[in-house]
């Protein structure tokens, strides 16, 4: 059977691109498995994606918040209708473990619902009170325009519905770059889009590389809006980028150095649990991912013979396998970014507790890693300890007490997500007070998040600029309007009017 060819979806078409240039998408764990072929788009193929784009928008900003966001409801329930088979695609191309992609694109319905409600609430700026009884004085949000939403793998349906949701519902209209390691679960979206008769130019998808059509696309003179999760390296070059455009804003999301802080009196239960969750899950390769478990060291032994145990155990098979408990890595990069970080335990001299990736692979020829912990004091010279592996790769480093604990949390140049274990509250507060981090968690893993919170870090894990519900003013310009309803002009601050 032959892969299905698929195409950009354009001003409310599915076009070919202009170049002819094709890429595959494989599965990752059967890489022999051509899941499709996709476009390579060219210049000419974003610029008519904007062009249309721009010519959408002001029909679609004047149909109203709450008939664009009937729109948002519509894909939900088309999302809600494909979500088996939807997931099966999503766990061959992204690798992801078949559950785990269920729930990806459970939360992309959820998020559709939410702006959907959103636009039904019709909440839409603030009416404010003015030193002169006479004026009344409003907040309107006026959507900015063209969004670029940049999408990474490892969410390939909820990410883009946390970015393009209230950008939609909110009158803007969005272009979707999404990973070229998922191109079909973002035509999958497109799909759902054309069936709910979305405006041609409204919601687009464009397929291709990140460095070719996500830059061109960053740099285009007539987009407004730059949304983006991914690695702080190229969030720094759109940063940059968008800085020489008078009209144009971004939101960078750019991973994290993540931690669950044990504490003495932690459940010991609940703190493996969170630990193994936040550190294997996804197969590490989440920016929220834990990779340090800071453990007092009063319960470091029972904590890390606890844990290592319950690592032993984890399943590791194919995306497809309802036992398992992570599936692949995404590409050959990943397994290889892993395995040097393993390696580096090693020469940095941290004791190695587990390192299950002598076991044979569930295929012959898939991305895999397996479970990988090892122990030591903290250093802030350590690479393990302060980067970002993006692997089943997992640090449990003895710390004396909370202070210390949140110290060294807040020890490297990320700042995204962080939990504790505790049963103290005035601990939870200290630590939700003191760590440097934008997602917070008490006795949860820190993974995870809801659409209906702001999602986004601090340091170098973004740009102060949260995601989720968090978009808004990136999304919309507020513009201050006045009226008098007096026959005459009064002055605010006791200014007078009067001209002699």
């Amino acid at each position: 059977m032959s892969a299905p060819r698929v195409e950009n979806f354009v001003n409310g078409v599915w076009k070919v691109p202009h170049s002819g240039n094709r890429f595959e998408s494989r599965n990752p764990a059967h890489p022999g498995e051509v899941i499709g072929t996709f476009p390579e788009s060219g210049q000419a193929d974003i610029d008519e994606a904007v062009s249309a784009a721009t010519g959408a928008f002001e029909g679609w900003r004047a149909l109203g918040l709450v008939k664009r966001a009937e729109y948002l409801l519509k894909v939900a329930y088309y999302m809600e209708a494909d979500l088996d088979p939807m997931a099966r695609i999503l766990a061959r191309e992204a690798g992801k473990q078949i559950n785990e992609a269920r729930a990806d694109i459970v939360e992309a319905v959820h998020t559709a619902q939410y702006a959907f409600a959103y636009g039904h609430i019709g909440q839409y700026g603030r009416v404010m009170g003015d030193e002169v009884a006479t004026k009344r004085c409003y907040e309107i949000l006026e959507p900015r325009g063209v969004v670029v939403a940049i999408t990474p793998w490892n969410f390939p349906v909820a990410l883009p519905f946390w970015l393009t949701g209230l950008s939609l519902v909110l009158g803007n209209c969005v272009i979707l770059k999404p990973s070229e390691y998922t191109p079909m679960c973002g035509a999958k979206i497109a799909g759902w889009f054309e069936k709910a008769g979305i405006p041609p130019g409204v919601f687009q998808v464009v397929q291709g590389a990140g460095e070719t059509v996500g830059a061109s696309l960053v740099a285009h003179p007539k987009t407004h809006v730059v949304l983006f999760t991914g690695s702080y390296e190229v969030g720094l070059k759109i940063k940059m980028e968008v800085a020489k455009h008078a009209n144009k804003v971004c939101t960078i999301e750019t991973g994290g150095k993540n931690a669950v802080l044990v504490m003495e009196d932690a459940n010991l239960e609940m703190a493996v649990t969170a630990g193994i969750l936040s550190a294997f899950k996804t197969s590490g390769q989440r920016c929220v991912t834990g990779g340090r478990m800071l453990v007092d060291d009063k319960v470091i032994d029972r904590f890390r013979e606890r844990f290592v145990e319950t690592a032993k155990r984890i399943k590791v098979g194919d995306p497809l396998d309802e036992s398992a408990f992570y599936g692949t890595m995404i590409n050959p990069q990943g397994v290889e970014k892993g395995k040097r970080f393993n390696e580096l335990a090693r020469k940095e001299g941290f004791q190695v507790l587990l390192d299950r990736n002598n076991e044979p692979p569930p295929t012959p020829d898939g991305y895999w890693l397996r479970p990988f912990v090892y122990t030591g004091a903290w250093r802030n010279t350590s690479t393990v300890l302060t980067e970002e592996a993006f692997s089943p790769h997992v640090a449990i480093v003895p710390v004396r007490g909370l202070e210390q604990a949140v110290s060294v949390y807040n020890d490297t140049r990320f700042g995204l997500s962080g939990a504790i274990i505790t049963e103290d509250y005035r601990k939870a507060k200290y630590a939700e007070e003191h760590m440097e981090c934008g997602i917070f968690y008490w006795n949860l893993p820190c993974i995870g998040a809801g659409v209906r919170l702001p999602f986004g870090g601090v340091k170098q894990s973004g740009n102060l600029i949260p995601s989720a519900a968090g978009l808004l003013p990136v999304l919309t310009h507020p513009k201050a309007v006045t009226y008098n309803l007096d026959t005459k002009i009064v002055m605010a601050q006791g200014l007078s009017a009067e001209i002699k």
